[in-house]
Order: structure tokens, then sequence, then C-alpha cells
């Protein structure tokens, strides 16, 4: 199984990455988690980990099939990895992959032709030309953008913020993007039927509580029939 959760920064994926894998466990199925970009790897991963820091740049300054191309390449480096844990009949749980270089390059582009070109122009790039392995179920953690520029005003640290060197990471500190990017994504969902969105709130706008939002991950993946139920 080759499962991919996307949403935009701040949605909650790593939560239900590790609820997810938790679960798999319980159920004696082994997983394997890799989260994209791989700001460890030494040519793709500090590229773009520069690029995040504005080094090239603002955002809208840099082409994004440049940086499309940067993400792929990553993802490409990162493919045997996953082949070789796929035919080990490992379950693979992606955070980010081609869909959230279709949502945050795009999100650059006005609404029309021009974004579509780029849209299937990353697709084929990445699954055509790198022939990357393809997901079995792509999953979008939607949550009300609110939430989403609350958190990304608060001031975050750890390890996995390392990539900054103590700069900001552009694509987060730029609200008006991170607002297209989820538009892009809703788009995508009603382009392709087999990209599946989970509401993270509930009808009064409140966040579902974490196991709600798992329960519901895990019923996609049962009916889909990756997992047994």
């Amino acid at each position: 199984m080759l499962a991919v959760i996307e949403g935009l920064d701040g949605a909650g994926k790593t939560t239900q990455i590790n609820l997810l894998r938790k679960y798999l466990d319980k159920m004696n199925v082994k997983s394997f988690f890799i989260h994209f970009p791989r700001f460890d790897d030494k040519v793709f991963g500090d590229l773009i980990a520069a690029f995040l820091r504005g080094e090239f740049g603002e955002a809208h300054s840099v082409d994004p099939r440049i940086v499309a191309l940067l993400y792929a390449g990553d993802r490409f480096n990162a493919a045997p990895e996953i082949r070789s844990m796929i035919e080990q009949n490992v379950a693979v749980i992606l955070d980010r992959y081609v869909y959230s270089n279709v949502a945050y390059q795009c999100a650059k582009l006005p609404v029309g032709e021009e974004r579509n070109r780029l849209r299937e122009w990353i697709f084929n790039m990445e699954y055509n030309y790198f022939h990357i392995p393809r997901p079995d179920i792509n999953i979008f953690l939607d949550v009300p953008f609110k939430f989403t520029a609350d958190k990304l005003m608060m001031q975050r640290g750890g390890a996995e913020r390392e990539y900054l060197n103590g700069k900001v990471d552009i694509h987060e500190a730029d609200l008006d993007l991170q607002r297209r990017v989820r538009e892009v994504y809703l788009q995508q969902i009603e382009f392709d039927p087999d990209f599946l969105k989970i509401d993270c709130a509930d009808s009064l706008l409140a966040m579902k509580k974490p196991t709600e939002i798992a329960d519901e991950i895990i019923s996609a993946l049962q009916s889909k029939k990756l997992i047994e139920i």
C-alpha cells in the first residue's frame, strides 16, 4: 500500500500519520514513513531548503516550473526506496507527494489555462518522465483556513524547522499563497475522483478530535480495500 496524506502547513498531517502508523502496528502491518521534501537529502533537499529560506528570491519571483522540478527530483531519488518497501509488503505512508507540488506551484499562477498547463506538466513530469510510484490513495486533510492562518502565525520550532537556519519559510509566511494553495487542492479534488477530502472541522467549524479524523482516514483505506476491516 502506498498512501499519501496531503494538507496545508499546520493541518495536522504529522498527528494523523502517527495515529495511522499506530493503527497499522496494532494490525501487525509494518509501515514506513517519508516526509517530503526530504531536507536531509544533500542535493534536492538542500536546494529546496535554500529556496524556502528565500535565498533564490521571493516565492513568486522564481519560475514555478524550476521549483516543481526540485520537488520532483527529491521524489525521484526516493522512488527506489519506496518501491523496495512496497515489494516487501510494507505499508508506505507519505507526508505530501505529487499533489502538493501541483497545489503549491499552480497557486502562484492565475486561474485559467496557464495554471492548467502547469498542473498537467507536473503530473507528466513526475509520473510519466520520472516514473515514480503511483499512490493507491491520496487524502487531503481540509481545515478551515482561519485555523491554518492561526497555526502559521504561531512561533514554531523543533528539529523539523532546522532547514530554515533561523529564517522564515517563504511559503508559510505568505498567507495569500496558502489560501490559494487550499483552493487548488479543492479544485483538484473536483477533477480527480480518486483524490479524497476529509473535513477536519464539524458543521460549526470547530476542529474534530484527532481520533475522529483518524477513524475517517482508516475508513477510507478500508473502503479502498487497502487494509482489512
